[in-house]
């Protein structure tokens, strides 16, 4: 049973764009069918999510605490290390990790996890090697995908859709 989510931001989370204005602020796009699921996730199911991103934003920190996220990682070179001390706090093991991302910076964290995923536009090299590739592009519904996947392999995408009758 998967206990953790863990998820890249930019490319999964988003579309991948990063926008500046002319003042020098970043702006991002998040996919509310995506944050939709990631809150039934963590506030009516009670289970854990994690955000590891090697890049750093502010808007990432609203993000999470809107979603309920529990971990938020920023400027991670290293995300296998990350999910491996998340796992200890939690004791639970990396077999009950999912985790999604979409470029070469992901590579280690999904190969060591119990069921990886990538967004249907990932890199090539990413597509390869995880478990599933979402049919949704990132940004715009594949974390949804992950999580309605990981749901319907364990019997619990009904109790998700019951939320709503």
């Amino acid at each position: 049973m998967i206990k953790l989510l863990v998820l890249d931001v930019d490319g999964t989370m988003t579309d991948g764009q990063i926008i500046y204005d002319q003042a020098g602020n970043e702006t991002k796009s998040f996919n509310v069918k995506d944050g939709m699921a990631i809150a039934i996730w963590t506030k009516a199911l009670g289970k854990k999510c994690a955000i590891i991103t090697g890049r750093t934003s502010t808007i990432v920190d609203k993000r999470a605490k809107e979603l309920n996220i529990t971990y938020v990682y920023q400027g991670i070179k290293d995300k296998l290390k990350t999910v491996k001390e998340i796992c200890q706090k939690e004791n639970i093991s990396l077999d009950e990790v999912a985790a999604m991302g979409d470029d070469l910076n992901d590579m280690t964290m999904l190969k060591a996890v119990g069921v990886s995923y990538a967004p249907k536009d990932a890199v090539k090299q990413i597509r390869q090697i995880v478990d599933t590739t979402t049919k949704k592009r990132g940004g715009r519904g594949a974390v949804r995908n992950m999580i309605e996947h990981i749901l319907k392999r364990e019997n619990s995408f009904e109790k998700f859709i019951e939320l709503w009758s």
